[in-house]
């Protein structure tokens, strides 16, 4: 068995409006339709698919342990490092982040002319965008 592609990540938060806010504003996904979940939660949009996934914790960790999974409480030590994506506008990437107020760290990989921007959410989760060569800037 393989897998086709990344399906999306699900981001536990104590704040998923603010969370919300921060995938939109910063980082520039759009919130779209989500089936009725018996918790509550956003599927957050990128060129029209649903990357990223926000759920409220405690009501999500009470329907996982109702569905038999249990153990998987992301409140320790993070299981992610990072979730990546790719951007197509250097200069509006760096204007979002600055605007926003968010200090990413950039990082060129040597010889590939691709930049690294990374930086946190609202729920220490890293995020890291990348712009590679040929992308507007």
């Amino acid at each position: 068995m393989s897998v086709a592609a990344l399906e999306h990540v699900l981001i536990l938060s104590d704040d998923i409006e603010a969370t919300r806010e921060f995938y939109r504003e910063v980082v520039g996904l759009t919130v779209g339709e989500r089936p009725q979940l018996p918790f509550p939660g956003y599927w957050l949009y990128a060129g029209g698919v649903p990357c990223v996934h926000l759920a409220e914790r405690g009501p999500y960790l009470a329907h996982a342990r109702g569905l038999g999974l249990s153990g998987a409480d992301p409140a320790g030590a993070p299981s992610v490092d990072h979730i990546s994506f790719t951007a197509d506008d250097a200069g509006g990437v760096h204007a979002r982040l600055a605007a926003a107020g968010v200090a990413a760290v950039s990082n060129e990989v040597a010889g590939s002319g691709i930049e690294q921007l990374f930086f946190a959410d609202p729920n220490g989760v890293r995020l890291e965008i990348n712009i590679k060569p040929g992308r507007v800037s």
